[in-house]
């Protein structure tokens, strides 16, 4: 059945009677939001779903860009992400998952289908394991674990977005990543449903890369990570300097996905020109994204509301009204300008939604 009415907030109330299944409804009243409500309620004896139309999705995401969801609907455990994975092939409408709603540049046009979020956060500790959903907020996670003596993983402090999301793209910073910590994964497959405890070789973990990445098709659902004894007090301590020097770098509580590009294989000769001006050993072959942008001469660059951060270049900027189509435009011009001074293929590490 749908349902249309101006409102904020619905709470839907069923009642099993000897009669059927009533529904009990109510809502907050604000007169500019018009939503129409499907309630998918053809499996009433599973999980009922509560899917909304012309979601706003831009506060959803740290870029704070991006136009509607034609559909929307929020998760917190695998039935539920079947029934919304039903509800999408009944309705014959793509879907996308949203997790933390970091890393992610959404369209200004929205996106015309069904976009699951996963907003489960229940986590737990047995020793020095963490059992914790994908839906978890990262830094949260680091500092409760932190207040139960369990560590080693302070550097990733500040990273935004969720669990999920870090183990999919292997976050890392200052030298840690989230594979150094994983045990294993458990994730459905949203094409046949099937579920898999991924063990950490089977995640094929690489720089900003995973098996979930590779195969989307792969959700992550919860995560179990194995952690360090510490001292609590030394931990605290350790989570606020990297949050400082995040900070410093610009890179926390800013409008932005993350770092935007990937930071990419170069030829030898750019190696040693990194290596020799900064003072430092490239890992693997690799150079700063950021630093080539700054080298190209597009470090503050702007186009409309976006902009290659003064303090880190890396990371494009909302600094208020950018449009995605902007951020795109930037992103466009940096890669090819990056490639013609130094033959040095960008990628993106953000998920560019189409």
């Amino acid at each position: 059945m749908t349902i249309m009415a101006a409102m904020e907030e619905v709470t839907i109330i069923p009642t099993q009677t000897s009669m059927g299944i009533f529904f009990t409804i109510t809502y907050s009243f604000v007169p500019w939001l018009i939503s129409d409500i499907i309630i998918a309620s053809k499996r009433v004896n599973v999980n009922m779903l509560e899917i909304l139309n012309n979601k706003p999705l831009f506060s959803l995401t740290t870029f704070e860009i991006g136009g509607p969801a034609k559909h929307y609907v929020e998760v917190k455990t695998e039935e539920e992400i079947r029934d919304a994975l039903g509800w999408a092939r009944e309705h014959d409408v793509p879907f996308f998952i949203l997790g933390g709603g970091s890393n992610l540049l959404i369209p200004d046009e929205g996106f015309d289908g069904l976009v699951i979020h996963i907003v489960s956060n229940h986590f737990g500790f047995s020793g020095d394991i963490l059992e914790a959903d994908a839906g978890c907020n990262l830094l949260s996670l680091i500092s409760s674990a932190s207040e139960q003596g369990l560590g080693g993983w302070e550097k990733l402090s500040g990273i935004p977005g969720s669990l999920g999301g870090a183990v999919r793209g292997n976050a890392g910073a200052f030298g840690p990543e989230i594979k150094d910590f994983l045990v294993y994964a458990h994730a459905i497959n949203t094409k046949t449903e099937d579920t898999h405890e991924f063990a950490n070789a089977e995640c094929e973990f690489a720089y900003r890369q995973s098996y979930f990445k590779k195969n989307p098709e792969w959700i992550i659902t919860k995560v179990h990570l194995k952690l360090e004894k510490v001292d609590p007090n030394e931990s605290v301590a350790a989570i606020e300097a990297t949050i400082h020097e995040r900070e410093k770098r610009h890179i926390q509580n800013v409008r932005a996905a993350g770092s935007y590009f990937m930071n990419p294989i170069a030829p030898q000769a750019i190696v040693s020109m990194f290596e020799e001006e900064k003072g430092v050993q490239s890992r693997g072959g690799r150079v700063p994204a950021g630093w080539l942008i700054e080298k190209v001469g597009l470090k503050g660059a702007q186009i409309g509301g976006a902009q290659s951060s003064e303090q880190h270049p890396n990371y494009l900027v909302n600094t208020g009204n950018a449009k995605a189509s902007e951020v795109r435009e930037l992103a466009d011009r940096i890669k090819r300008e990056v490639k013609e001074k130094f033959d040095v293929e960008l990628e993106e590490e953000a998920v560019i939604l189409r």
